[in-house]
């Protein structure tokens, strides 16, 4: 028998009643991945999402080495436990456009998905023919890819200033903002909740969370002159973000490209205004808006989404990449 921590206690000369679960259900979590570079105990320490670094008997988180089509890459044994997903809507200009909405710089408005929504796209070995496979969902005829950075929180905060905000961040995934356009569509003429378009099962698949310093230690710095103000001078990390490409494939055709400097809202802005509205807490993920270019996919269609740059990084790529392949609908 599972028993929640919290009870009630009715007369002081009475035995203690507690309140028990009817059924346990487990939080989804994303795994936590790392270059495959020399760990140091500094950097094992900053992968714990609480600051405590999760260890075997010999003192050394396990790891596993995970060689993906483009990228070695070392699996720890940290798991990020997700609270709510947070999605932000129309947040670059030319996807604004395109959905028939205003390009001009309004305020950013925000919807949800279920935490069971998402679907880890883990990365395969070079030799392995098999992929995450994404059901077609029922009740549509256009289901549409929404390629997207995506932020995870790991310190509560309310009314977080912006530029406190990049303090608040654990790491980053990129993932897809799966719609079912059809019912969207409806849903806005009617003035309707999204809820049904947006928050089905399996409607936001995403690769594994890259710690933030993992993310900045690969990033290429920028020169900023040898004068005496700015002989030191780095990027921050928002400035280095900004410089990231997010690229979405369909069957190995580019769909959607972008730097992430095209949002209409930065990460720490888009931190700092859902925090106006919602107490963030760690495990939070939020989806920061996909760029222009979404359209339908079919069953049998492959997903792939890269976040990286061509000079940097491992094979350009700062981020897991995210693929998938649309399957036949579950029933």
């Amino acid at each position: 028998e599972i028993q929640s921590p919290f009870y009630f206690q009715q007369d002081t000369n009475q035995p203690t009643i507690m309140n028990k679960l009817l059924f346990n259900i487990p939080r989804p979590t994303v795994p936590v991945f790392v270059r495959n570079a020399p760990r140091t105990t500094a950097d094992t320490t900053a992968l714990s999402v609480g600051g405590k670094p999760s260890e075997d008997e010999s003192g050394k988180p396990p790891i596993e080495e995970i060689q993906s089509t483009s990228s070695s890459w070392v699996k720890s044994d940290l798991v990020f436990p997700v609270r709510r997903i947070y999605c932000v809507g129309r947040n670059y200009r030319e996807h604004a456009i395109e959905m028939g909405g205003d390009p001009d710089r309004e305020p950013p408005f925000f919807f949800q998905k279920p935490p069971d929504s998402i679907v880890v796209c883990s990365p395969q070995h070079p030799s392995s023919t098999s992929s995450t496979s994404i059901p077609y969902p029922p009740k549509t005829s256009s289901l549409h890819y929404e390629g997207e950075l995506i932020v995870a929180i790991s310190k509560d905060g309310f009314q977080i200033p912006v530029h406190n905000a990049m303090d608040h961040i654990y790491g980053y995934s990129i993932g897809c903002d799966l719609t079912r356009r059809d019912l969207q569509s409806d849903a806005k003429q009617k003035g309707r909740p999204w809820d049904a378009a947006k928050g089905f099962d399996f409607s936001c698949p995403l690769s594994p969370i890259v710690p933030q310093e993992e993310v900045f230690k690969s990033l290429p710095l920028v020169n900023h002159g040898d004068d005496e103000n700015n002989h030191d001078r780095d990027d921050t990390h928002e400035e280095k973000l900004k410089k990231m490409q997010l690229i979405l494939k369909v069957n190995g055709s580019i769909r959607q490209q972008s730097s992430i400097g095209c949002m209409i809202y930065s990460v720490s802005e888009i931190i700092s205004h859902l925090s106006e509205l919602f107490r963030l807490q760690a495990g939070d993920l939020i989806l920061t808006g996909t760029p222009a270019g979404v359209s339908e996919v079919n069953v049998g269609d492959r997903v792939s989404i890269s976040c990286g740059s061509s000079s940097g990084g491992i094979d350009g790529n700062f981020l897991m990449p995210c693929e998938f392949v649309i399957g036949p609908q579950n029933h």
